[in-house]
Order: structure tokens, then C-alpha cells, then sequence
């Protein structure tokens, strides 16, 4: 099954075309193809090409909406749902926002049955062509349908829209379906079992509401999601950080001596940090803050962890870029990364000023501490 107005063999024609983007192939496509035939499956294998970053070589059996790729989850992390919900014991889960189908293909792989809805016609459409007999695609207002399909005990998985025709969404009150609506399903309003939402990284704590678990996602070094769990499985109010596939770190009180940097400083997953987990890290380092309102880690001891990416620092700046242009030039730096925290400094813009052309490479490290602003020089300890 394809979705409209695609076609098998204006798939295999697009398939064909060296740069599906270019005016030629358009034009070559609409001599043997309708010209939204011919749109639709350019468009399809530019966003097949664009997904293969997310979903490999998974990519090329799967159909996409622009929209529908960037909020897809991931099949790592979708995975890791499938999983959850599994170990909750539920049976089947109801999909409400299923988008273009990336979760409920996870779960339907973990054995369990699945209704997903979507409200978008052409976005169910996509959904059921990559879903095919796996799950039940219903197109409808999750609001409206939602509390209708939910059977006691069952999963209930919601991944609101977070984009609209003007980019992304940031406040929860902008999400579709209603935030007052999410809260009332994780809260068990319809006797529902386990509940995951799915939200971006960035969703303030504050928005989280009280008793339900929020697991912040980082999968390859990038923090892709906030999940919030409530019902059988979940940890009420944790916060806790996952790097894929199974490093799990819950966020505890206490608090970190501010001090100097020592041999080693530890920039912390982007998971962690967004969990406030820091301290958790730091315990286990033996590490301290370089200032209480900085993550970035230091210690004397070099300790594995896969929460943080670690520097040895061999030498220590004044955040001067006369001094530092000169420092680049003597030991002829070529490949320059900078890393900043607390600095308002660009740091693309502060490489072009300070000319590497060298052929060494190196790691400066700018960050705000307690005697100000200070440049540190390291290398990355893989």
C-alpha cells in the first residue's frame, strides 16, 4: 500500500534520478507521471536520503511527511518504549499521535497489539503504508476517539505535535493534542495501565506534573527526547537521565565544592544535565563544579563513564584572544574545536578570528569560573 498519490512505479523512477532535487528530474518525472505523482515521489526519496541519519538503512522501506520525520523517534529509542511497556506487562497500547508510525512499528515488533490514531489524513495514510497489517491505523482527534479505545490495563503512548506551518512549538499549550489533555491521561483519568509521553529535551521541570517520571534520552551523544511515565513501571517524581541503550543515572540531592580545574575536566551528557544529575556524576567522579551555575566537571583522577566526555587539560589561558590568536599560532594549530559554557561568545565565529592553519589540533574549553573567564586546553580522552 502506498499513500496518495504515490505510486510503485513513480517510487522506482524517482529512485532512479541521480538528484531528485534538481528541475531536471522534475521535469523528466512529469513527461511519464501526473505532476503531483511526480512531486510526491521526488519529495519521498529526498526524505528517505534525510532519514537515513535516523533510521539507517531502515530508511529506504519506510515513507515520511516532512513533519512527520523530524518528530519520528528514533528505532533505538523506540525500541526502548516497546520495552518499558512490555515490562509494565501491558498487552496492547493505544497510539494517540502516532505520526508517520516509528513507535508503533517498535511496539508491534515487541509482540504487542496496537491501535494508533493520527488526526492528519495523509500523515494515517503514511502511517498505515508503513504499518501495514501490524497495527491499526485510525484517523480521528485524539482527544475525541482517545478515551473511547482505551481499554483498563492497556499502554497509552502520546507524541503531541510539537510543529506547526510556522516551525516548532515550544510551550506546552501549543501542543496538539491539548496539554490539559496529556496531563489527564498520565494522571490515569481513563483507567489506563503504563503512560509514556513523549516530549522534546528542552520541556522545563516546572511542566512536569507532580508524581510522574520524566526519563531525558540521549542516544549517540544527542539528548533527543523527555519521556513522562506514570501507571505500573514508573518511578513517581525521578527524573532521571538514559544513554542509550542501557546507562541509567536518577538524579539525588546534594551539592558539589566549587574549585580550579584540576588534570581532567568532564563535559556531562546533555541527558544528565537536563535530568539534574549532575551531582549524582560528580559523587561519582570525585569531581567538582567549576561554578555552581556551570556543568562542567573537574578531577585529578581519570574515571570511565559513559555520562560524560572527558579532556585532559594541559595548560590553563586568561580569555584574552590576542593571547590566545598567539597561542594558536605558536603551536601551529590547524583543527581548533571550542567548547563554551557561560561565555557569550560564538564559538565558530571566535575560530575564524583566531586563524588555525596549522597542523596540530586542539581542544580550548571557555567557561565561566569563580576568578571569571578562563580558556583551558585540552584533548579529548576517547
Amino acid at each position: 500500500m502506498y499513500p496518495e498519490p504515490l505510486s510503485r512505479e513513480a517510487l522506482l523512477a524517482a529512485g532512479a534520478e541521480a538528484d531528485p532535487r534538481s528541475l531536471a528530474a522534475a521535469e523528466r518525472m512529469r513527461r511519464h507521471f501526473p505532476p503531483e505523482v511526480a512531486a510526491a515521489a521526488l519529495e519521498q526519496i529526498v526524505l528517505r536520503e534525510r532519514a537515513r541519519s535516523k533510521f539507517g538503512d531502515r530508511a529506504g522501506d519506510l515513507f515520511f511527511t516532512r513533519d512527520g520525520l523530524e518528530q519520528a523517534t528514533r528505532p533505538s529509542v523506540a525500541a526502548h518504549h516497546a520495552a518499558r511497556f512490555a515490562a509494565a506487562g501491558v498487552r496492547r497500547v493505544v497510539d494517540l499521535g502516532c505520526g508517520i508510525g516509528s513507535d508503533a512499528l517498535a511496539f508491534a515488533a515487541a509482540g504487542l497489539a496496537v491501535v494508533a490514531v493520527e488526526i492528519d489524513e495523509h500523515t494515517a495514510q503514511v502511517a498505515r503504508a508503513n504499518l501495514g497489517d501490524r497495527a491499526e491505523v485510525i484517523t480521528g482527534d485524539a482527544e475525541e476517539i482517545g478515551p473511547e479505545l482505551i481499554r483498563p490495563g492497556d499502554g497509552v503512548f502520546l507524541d503531541p505535535a510539537r510543529r506547526s506551518g510556522v516551525g516548532r512549538l515550544w510551550r506546552t499549550e501549543d501542543f496538539v493534542p491539548r496539554w490539559g489533555f496529556v496531563t489527564e491521561v498520565l494522571a490515569g483519568r481513563y483507567a489506563a495501565g503504563a503512560v509514556g509521553v513523549k516530549l522534546g529535551p528542552a520541556l522545563p521541570h516546572r511542566e512536569i506534573p507532580v508524581g510522574v517520571e520524566a526519563e531525558w534520552v540521549s542516544d549517540h551523544g544527542e539528548t533527543v527526547e523527555v519521556c513522562l511515565w506514570s501507571g505500573p513501571g514508573a518511578a513517581p517524581d525521578s527524573r532521571a537521565a538514559l544513554i542509550m541503550p542501557d546507562h541509567r543515572m536518577v538524579a539525588g540531592a546534594g551539592r558539589l565544592a566549587v574549585a580550579p580545574p584540576g588534570r581532567y575536566v568532564y563535559e556531562p551528557d546533555g541527558a544528565v544535565i537536563r535530568a539534574g544529575a549532575i551531582t549524582v556524576l560528580g559523587d561519582q567522579l570525585s569531581a567538582w563544579l567549576l561554578d555552581d551555575q556551570i556543568a562542567y566537571l573537574s578531577a585529578d583522577e581519570l574515571i570511565n563513564t559513559p555520562y560524560a566526555t572527558c579532556f585532559e587539560i594541559s595548560e590553563l589561558l586568561p580569555y584574552n584572544e590576542k593571547l590566545l590568536r598567539r597561542w594558536v599560532r605558536d603551536h601551529d594549530i590547524g583543527r581548533l574545536e571550542i567548547k563554551k559554557r557561560g561565555v557569550d561568545v560564538d564559538p565558530a565565529q571566535l575560530r575564524k578570528r583566531l586563524k588555525p592553519s596549522g597542523a596540530q589540533q586542539a581542544t580550548m574549553i571557555i567557561s565561566r569560573a569563580r576568578s571569571g573567564a578562563i580558556v583551558m586546553i585540552g584533548r579529548r580522552i576517547s
